[in-house]
């Protein structure tokens, strides 16, 4: 008893201190590269929108960003960001640079917050994300956007949102967040799930197919356990695992849209990019899957890398072909 209770006290004390390591570093980086002079979007012709509400609850939450190029010919194809971290952390504003990065390619970007866990668990992340869409669905034209040049784009959590999103807007779906974008009447012309968990269910997964350091499978686990309420079946979890939907057999309601999905080979979620790549094959769409050797789990936030500036120069380049910008053609 005195050894099971000491093992689980470490257990517990591992989790936490690899927690806080984990987030410390995204919440550093973040803070630092702001204090770079190329950081501030206004030394690209870029406006920013803080903190318009997509829902009147006056929580921080329902807010979001806008990033729009002064100078970019309207209507501009709009790009709908989602973060990452786990379903747990960061925000809108620690993925700043990603909203910059589409906005100087002449997109308008939708840079999303949404309600994390534990505090509030699956579905209040996806929901929040259906109400941001139906908002940009409404709105984006009065800001400057084409929302029939829709761009779904996020990674890790943020990954799985929006390709729940776009499962949404092409299976009908009789839950909230799934009436809410389908009756949007949307449907995506591209959607970039990079470095995606795009099942939360049953993380271990990732750790049953090869060897994984203790800590590592810690903070799989710390995912599914704060996103997921226990005793969800998969019908009820079903915008939380979305490539479940995809790999199954169903039709859709609608034609789903190309797929961008690059990832690192040493990213511990690899193998939810491959699964993506082989369902969305066997159904005939679109799905260009990027691999980049040795590259760990968001290396493309790292826009100093060379492995990173290669991932957006194949961004920019499949977009060009999907939905291109004038900026990009131009």
């Amino acid at each position: 008893m005195i050894r099971s209770r000491a093992v689980a006290a470490l257990a517990h004390a591992r989790m936490l201190g690899g927690r806080a390591v984990v987030d410390g570093f995204f919440e550093g980086a973040s803070r630092v590269a702001r204090l770079h002079p190329q950081a501030k979007p206004e030394a690209h012709g870029i406006e920013v929108l803080r903190d318009l509400p997509y829902l009147p609850t006056g929580r921080r939450e329902h807010l979001l960003d806008v990033w729009r190029p002064v100078a970019a010919p309207r209507p501009m194809p709009v790009v709908f960001y989602v973060h990452g971290g786990g379903f747990r952390i960061l925000s809108k504003d620690t993925h700043w640079i990603m909203a910059l990065a589409f906005a100087r390619r002449g997109y308008l970007v939708f840079n999303v917050n949404y309600r994390l866990a534990p505090a509030h668990p699956y579905p209040a992340a996806i929901e929040d994300c259906a109400a941001a869409y139906a908002w940009v669905m409404r709105e984006a034209e009065r800001l400057g956007g084409d929302v029939s040049r829709l761009v779904c784009a996020g990674e890790s959590a943020g990954a799985n949102l929006v390709t729940a999103l776009t499962v949404a807007a092409c299976f009908e779906r009789d839950t909230v967040a799934g009436r809410r974008v389908f009756s949007a009447g949307v449907v995506p012309k591209a959607t970039l799930p990079a470095c995606g968990m795009l099942q939360v269910s049953d993380v271990e997964r990732f750790a049953r197919r090869r060897p994984m350091a203790p800590w590592l499978v810690d903070r799989l686990v710390e995912v599914e356990h704060s996103y997921l309420p226990v005793g969800l079946d998969a019908a009820a979890r079903e915008l939380a695992d979305p490539l479940c939907v995809l790999e199954s057999g169903e039709p859709t309601a609608r034609p789903l849209p190309a797929f961008f999905a690059p990832v690192g080979t040493k990213d511990p979620l690899l193998d939810d990019t491959r699964r993506l790549g082989a369902a969305l094959g066997r159904r005939g769409v679109r799905c260009e899957t990027r691999y980049y050797p040795g590259e760990p789990h968001a290396f493309h936030a790292l826009v100093f890398r060379e492995q990173a500036r290669r991932c957006w120069r194949d961004t920019y380049a499949f977009l060009d072909e999907v939905v291109p910008s004038d900026r990009a053609v131009g």
